[in-house]
C-alpha cells in the first residue's frame, strides 16, 4: 500500500479513517515492543554511536522511498535549500541525535515498563517550550494533567533509585545511567518537538523532507562528535560494527520506521491520536515485560502507571479554549 503525503491542513477532530487506524495500530505496536527488542536484540557491545547512526540513514531511505512513491521527490528536490533547511531542521536534528543517544543508555539501565513511563514526561515539556516558543497556551485541565505526570515520575525515580525496586543491584547506576538520561532526553525531545512545530508552521515542510533533512544533519553532528568522543574512539579501536548481530538491525529498523508514522499520524490526525497512541504503548510494553521477561511491573510501576494514563487521557481531552468576548 503506498502511504500518501498527507497535506498541510488542520486535522480534524475525532475522525479516524482506515488509513489512520493502520498507522496508529503500527505505532502502537512499535512504542510498545521497542524497548524489549532492543534490550534482547542489542548487545552491550555495540556501539550507541553506531546503532544512532544506522537508525537515521534507515528513517532516510524509507522516507525517500515513500517520497518517490507518492509522486512528491522531485518537486521537493527542486525547491529545497540548503539555507531553508539548516533554518527549518538544524538544531532540531542536533537535540534529537543527542536524545536518541541518551534512550540507548537507558535501555541497557531501566527495566522496559519503567524507561516507557519516565518517556512520557516529554508531553510536559513538550508543552512547555510549545508556550514558551509560539505561546499557546494551556487549560486548566491540562496543567493538572501535566502535574499528575510528574507525580508519576517522582514516584518511578525514588522506586529505581533504590536496591529494592532495581533487579540490577547497583542504585548509583540506575540512577545517573538510567533515570537522569531518559528525563533529560525528554527534556530534549520537548524542545525540539516545539522548534519542529515553529518549523513546520513557518516553512510548511514535508512531514518526509523535514525527516529526511534532520536525519542528515543528526548524524553529521554525531559524526563530528566521534572525532573525541569515547564511542569514537571504540569505533577506531574495534570498527563500525563492533558488537553487532544480524538480528541487531531489527530494532534499529522498526525504530526508523517508528519516526516516519509519527510524522504522518501527526499530519492526519493530529495530537490527539497520538496520545492515545502513546497510552496504548504503554499497556503493550507492560503486558509483552510480563510475557517474555517473566516479571511483573513494580509496586512503583503500578502506582505511576494510572497517574500517566489519567494525565496524558485528560491533557488530550480538555485543550485551552480562547473564551469569546461579549458583544
Amino acid at each position: 500500500m503506498a502511504a500518501t503525503e498527507p497535506k498541510a491542513s488542520a486535522p480534524i477532530p475525532g475522525k479516524m479513517c482506515p488509513r489512520v487506524w493502520f498507522y496508529s495500530s503500527l505505532l502502537t505496536l512499535q512504542y510498545g515492543v521497542q524497548p524489549l527488542l532492543t534490550k534482547r536484540l542489542i548487545s552491550r557491545d555495540v556501539i550507541v554511536t553506531s546503532s544512532v547512526l544506522t537508525c537515521e540513514i534507515a528513517k532516510v531511505v524509507c522516507a525517500i522511498i515513500l517520497m518517490a512513491k507518492d509522486g512528491s521527490l522531485k518537486k521537493l528536490v527542486k525547491e529545497w535549500t540548503l539555507m531553508g533547511s539548516l533554518t527549518a531542521t538544524g538544531l532540531p536534528a542536533a537535540i534529537y541525535a543527542l536524545q536518541n543517544s541518551l534512550l540507548q543508555i537507558s535501555y541497557r539501565n531501566l527495566d522496559s515498563l519503567t524507561l516507557s513511563i519516565l518517556n512520557q514526561t516529554k508531553i510536559f515539556f513538550t508543552a512547555l517550550f510549545t508556550y514558551i516558543i509560539l505561546r499557546q497556551r494551556q487549560s486548566l485541565q491540562q496543567i493538572g494533567a501535566l502535574f499528575l505526570l510528574i507525580m508519576a515520575a517522582v514516584l518511578l525515580s525514588i522506586g529505581e533509585g533504590s536496591s529494592k525496586a532495581s533487579n540490577a543491584g547497583d542504585p548509583e547506576k540506575i540512577l545517573f545511567y538510567g533515570i537522569v538520561p531518559v528525563l533529560v532526553a525528554s527534556v530534549l525531545s520537548g524542545l525540539a518537538s516545539a522548534l519542529c512545530q515553529w518549523a513546520s508552521q513557518v516553512k510548511n515542510h514535508s512531514s518526509y523532507m523535514m525527516t529526511v533533512e534532520m536525519s542528515i544533519v543528526g548524524s553529521l553532528c554525531l559524526l563530528a562528535s566521534t572525532s573525541k568522543s569515547p564511542d569514537g574512539e571504540t569505533i577506531r579501536h574495534h570498527g563500525f560494527f563492533y558488537g553487532w548481530t544480524p538480528l541487531t538491525l531489527i530494532p534499529i529498523v522498526t525504530n526508523a520506521l517508528g519516526g516516519i508514522l509519527v510524522g504522518l499520524i501527526t499530519s492526519l490526525a493530529g495530537g490527539v491520536t497520538k496520545g492515545f497512541v502513546v497510552v496504548s504503548a504503554l499497556l503493550v510494553t507492560a503486558m509483552l515485560q510480563f510475557l517474555f521477561e517473566g516479571k511483573p511491573p513494580s509496586l512503583y510501576s503500578l502506582v505511576a502507571l494510572p497517574l500517566v494514563i489519567s494525565s496524558i487521557s485528560i491533557y488530550q481531552k480538555y485543550p485551552y479554549r480562547v473564551k469569546k468576548k461579549e458583544a
